[in-house]
């Protein structure tokens, strides 16, 4: 099971990265709960969408380094570049716990630290 978890958490971080949020949607559960450690907690797919459309103006970019399943849990650890309501680009190290029911993503536990801006990262020490 913990393959085919890592393969759907695959293809809806493909949807997201096309921009085809409701096709990420797709993926999770209707009582889906996502908590952002340290910031938030959204209860219910229609928390998700309006979360999306504020927090991913613009597709973000994902570098998954690793993923890790066992039973029911995927870890995703990587870094993800946003942009944000001014149009600056930071980039961020995240790690993402979901939880796993009926093959939905149902809960997501994200770890994220902001670790600078993308064009200070690019420039020459």
């Amino acid at each position: 099971m913990s393959e085919t978890h890592k393969k759907v958490l695959e293809k809806a971080n493909a949807a997201i990265v096309a921009g085809n949020y409701e096709e990420f949607l797709t993926f999770c559960t209707e009582d889906t709960e996502w908590t952002f450690v340290g910031d938030r907690t959204l209860n219910g797919k229609e928390a998700v969408r309006q979360w999306m459309a504020t927090a991913y103006r613009e597709p973000p970019i994902f570098n998954v380094a690793r993923m890790i399943a066992e039973g029911d849990f995927v870890a995703a650890l990587g870094e993800i570049t946003l942009k944000d309501n001014d149009g600056k680009t930071a980039q961020h190290a995240y790690c993402d716990v979901w939880r796993f029911r009926d093959g939905r993503m149902a809960e997501l536990r994200a770890f994220v630290l902001e670790t600078g801006s993308a064009r200070a990262l690019a420039e020459p020490a």
